[in-house]
């Protein structure tokens, strides 16, 4: 299932500082390609997982650890490289500037932490858009990184795989979602099967992926001034993608299940429920939160006008005009799976390709790997 790891990642070391700025379609860089500094796996491996979204820039570096890995360096940021997209049908010239200069940041954070292998992918605004092609070659002119297009399928995998150590061992089932800038992915998961070493491995049952996301979604209803009129269509539309997957499956009782979301979106509501001032992955990525509970803060971020969204520290003025789209999409999830319980995953595609990559190069099978 999903596309094969690449060895090298596309990681380029004579790229260590950005070139100087030239148009987004600039020439061929003079530099050459990927390169692999070490063997796979050995007490020098560091690996790098690279997702670029629709709405973020994310970047994890780590090492392999006993039965896990230790992160080492990461960076996120908001790029919006989506906006516009539904409208437009492309990725627009200020969205490729942002995307230009955050990605240099991650390609020297990997170059300075001697990144061995990596892997880097772009998703839903790639795919969709039609110069989604030409944004790649130019991130490897520009930047010297070699991005991978993924599928849908494949999202959903890295999705599952970087989630499933949250599942609930006693539950007969997880609903996990994944809600994302242009798209969001739901995957239906079993009970884990039993693994000697490393993090457990998922059990796929199902997956679907709908193109709505945060970003879409909100332009096309607006995410300024949300009526609960506005809340509900977004709610109904999303709710007419969600129907096929549901039709096709059959589930365990709700009562037996859980969801598990893995998005800015939970991690938002599970931030606005602990009552954090600021936002603290330790307390969010794990967390519990009750139907009852989650319900209590949707209603609370419906009722907030944009300025009062802007001014909480777990939203801010870059998710202000985005959390009640994400909202409305969880809502119509749950409305599908009313589930008791949501367990909240600060963790996701990042943690998948790290997990994948450091399995297929047998970091947990030997000797213990690297402190």
């Amino acid at each position: 299932m999903g596309d094969e790891v690449r060895g090298t990642g596309g990681l380029d070391p004579a790229h260590d500082r950005r070139p100087p700025r030239r148009s987004p379609w600039g020439r061929r860089s003079p530099y050459g390609s990927g390169y692999r500094d070490g063997p796979p796996g050995g007490d020098r491996a560091t690996y790098a997982a690279l997702d670029l979204g629709t709405n973020n820039c994310r970047l994890l570096v780590a090492r392999p650890t006993g039965d896990s890995f230790r992160v080492i360096d990461a960076f996120s940021r908001i790029i919006r490289l989506g906006e516009g997209i539904s409208a437009s049908g492309r990725i627009s010239d200020p969205a490729i500037e942002r995307a230009v200069e955050a990605l240099a940041i991650c390609r020297d954070k990997m170059k300075n932490r001697g990144v061995t292998r990596a892997r880097l992918i772009a998703t839903e605004a790639c795919r969709t858009a039609v110069n989604g092609g030409e944004f790649q070659a130019c991130i490897t002119e520009e930047v010297g990184l070699d991005l991978e297009i993924i599928d849908r399928e494949t999202e959903a995998e890295l999705a599952a795989t970087g989630c499933t150590p949250l599942l609930d061992p006693d539950a007969e089932g997880v609903i996990l979602f994944d809600i994302g800038g242009g798209s969001s992915e739901l995957v239906r998961l079993g009970r884990s099967a039993p693994c000697r070493r490393g993090p457990p491995l998922p059990e796929i049952k199902a997956w679907a992926s709908m193109p709505v996301g945060v970003v879409t979604l909100a332009e096309r209803h607006g995410g300024h001034n949300v009526t609960r009129e506005v809340y509900e269509a977004m709610v109904q539309e999303v709710a007419g993608h969600l129907a096929p997957f549901v039709a096709k499956n059959d589930f365990p009782a709700v009562d037996r299940m859980h969801l598990l979301g893995t998005s800015g979106t939970v991690t938002t509501i599970a931030g606005v429920h602990l009552e954090l001032k600021r936002y603290d992955r330790r307390r969010v990525d794990g967390c519990w939160m009750t139907d009852v509970q989650a319900t209590e803060v949707v209603e609370r971020l419906i009722d907030m006008s944009y300025e009062e969204r802007v001014a909480n520290p777990c939203i801010g003025s870059e998710r202000a005009d985005l959390v009640l789209a994400g909202c409305a999409i969880l809502e119509a999830i749950r409305r599908e799976f009313p589930c008791r319980r949501v367990r909240v995953a600060d963790r996701g595609l990042r943690e998948g390709m790290l997990v994948q990559m450091m399995r297929e190069d047998g970091v947990w099978d030997g000797a213990a790997a690297s402190p």
